[in-house]
């Protein structure tokens, strides 16, 4: 096992907080991705490598947050590396189709049975964006359903009731409530919002809508609430119903497709007309996918005329990209995402080993290689019932236990949520393990405090 050296954090001589200092004169907040801003200040990495990154002042701690659970593979895979560093030896973009885009588009189609032809863009949040326009050119009808709390990306209409609460809950079904100010209100009156897991209130909220829905928009497993699988007769009734009405129905598996060989979608047994595709399928760099039926993607072709939705991008499929997903693909194999599902499961069983050994109230939700640190013992079903996990004194004190864990040797996202990598091994994760249970025992004691 490497050695992991060690200094405190925060520390206000260090080159993280030097760096701050000058970045935040000249970015808002100090930087370019919201997702990233912490107190005093953030880490800046230096270098990575497998399941390690280092920052900028030589600290080097195991990483379980893999860019927000893009790296599959750990930094810089060898065969990755390999084929971003011949590429770009001949090219790193030009206005011609090549060869890579074809070859990562044919590999997604032989792996996933719902997916028949498919459009790459640069991010998940393009393919979502996408994925919503495609589904109104396919039905010509405005309205989109989503999930209460299920983050989509950063698009108006998929932000929307991402981040509700209480004062604005309503009594009865959940209202379209807006993300960012300024949202025009003509967004809000067409996104309808469904109550997770519900199954009867939400049927009863789709039929209402039924002569104006475009799509259904889905993630099986929602990282805000819990991580948690979608209980298969929710799943099974969306289905019926955007086949009944010849509506769209849109999986996002932009973080869900680390569940298995075939995604998601895949271990579930979903059958989706249109699925969004991000993260892993990139190796690492930008990238974004709409894939699915030829029905509904007949909507990009404009062989025979104007199509139903124009799509373009200067980088959308760009060489760069192309190589490093396929090369990320091909190294990934069954065998791969069974042993990932197999660890997560043993970080689960052992990080919430640690609430029972030091008597704190807490659980370790999550599925396949996800797992989500949450306090309370609240079983959750809905984004409401897993609000009170990541709000108030309990958010505080997660990130809290989150800034004790960089002193530790481990990195994880400030409020909770960790994903494994495949050069990831049981000692990393009885590492993160004893981490936490050293936390929490500064929890119980009145110590954990980390300024």
């Amino acid at each position: 096992m490497v050695k992991i050296s060690m200094t405190v954090f925060p520390d206000s001589q260090s080159k993280s907080a030097q760096h701050f200092e000058q970045a935040k004169e000249i970015l808002p907040m100090g930087g370019s991705r919201s997702l990233l801003h912490m107190d005093p200040y953030p880490l800046f990495a230096k270098s990575a490598e497998g399941c390690r990154i280092t920052d900028m002042d030589g600290v080097e701690r195991v990483d379980f947050v893999n860019n927000y659970t893009t790296l599959l593979l750990g930094h810089c895979h060898p065969a990755v590396v390999a084929a971003v560093q011949k590429q770009a030896a001949i090219g790193m973009c030009w206005a011609l189709p090549d060869e890579a885009e074809y070859r990562l588009a044919a590999l997604l189609c032989a792996r996933v049975p719902s997916v028949e032809q498919v459009r790459f863009c640069n991010s998940g949040t393009e393919a979502v964006m996408t994925a919503i326009k495609a589904a109104r050119a396919y039905t010509e009808k405005p309205k989109i359903a989503k999930i209460e709390g299920a983050y989509h990306g950063s698009y108006d209409y998929a932000e929307v009731s991402l981040a509700s609460d209480p004062q604005n809950w309503g009594q009865g079904d959940p209202v379209s409530v807006a993300y960012s100010r300024g949202v025009p209100q003509g967004v809000l009156n067409d996104v309808v919002v469904l109550p997770h897991n519900k199954v009867e209130e939400s049927r009863r909220i789709l039929e209402t809508h039924r002569d104006q829905l475009a799509g259904v928009l889905f993630d099986a497993i929602p990282a805000k609430i819990g991580c948690i699988p979608a209980d298969p007769e929710y799943t099974a009734m969306l289905r019926d119903f955007t086949r009944d009405t010849d509506t769209v129905f849109i999986l996002d598996e932009v973080l869900t497709f680390r569940a298995g060989f075939a995604g998601v979608q895949g271990a579930y047994d979903i059958d989706p007309d249109i699925t969004t595709l991000g993260k892993v399928i990139g190796g690492g760099l930008p990238i974004g996918a709409i894939a699915g039926r030829k029905k509904f993607m007949e909507v990009f072709d404009q062989r025979r005329g104007t199509p139903g939705l124009a799509h373009t991008g200067t980088f959308n499929a760009n060489p760069m990209s192309m190589v490093a997903g396929l090369a990320a693909m091909i190294t990934l194999q069954r065998e791969d995402f069974d042993r990932l599902n197999d660890l997560g499961q043993y970080a689960r069983d052992t990080l919430a080993e640690t609430f029972r050994i030091a008597g704190v109230e807490g659980q370790v939700t999550g599925d396949n290689s996800l797992f989500y640190i949450q306090l309370g013992e609240d079983e959750i079903i809905d984004y409401r019932s897993a609000y009170p996990a990541h709000s108030g004194e309990r958010a505080e004190i997660i990130e809290q236990l989150y800034k004790h864990l960089l002193n530790q040797g481990s990195i994880i996202a400030p409020f909770g949520v960790g994903c494994l990598s495949t050069p990831m091994e049981r000692p990393d994760i009885d590492r993160l393990a004893e981490g936490l249970l050293s936390g929490l025992r500064a929890l119980t004691a009145g110590t954990l405090k980390v300024a």
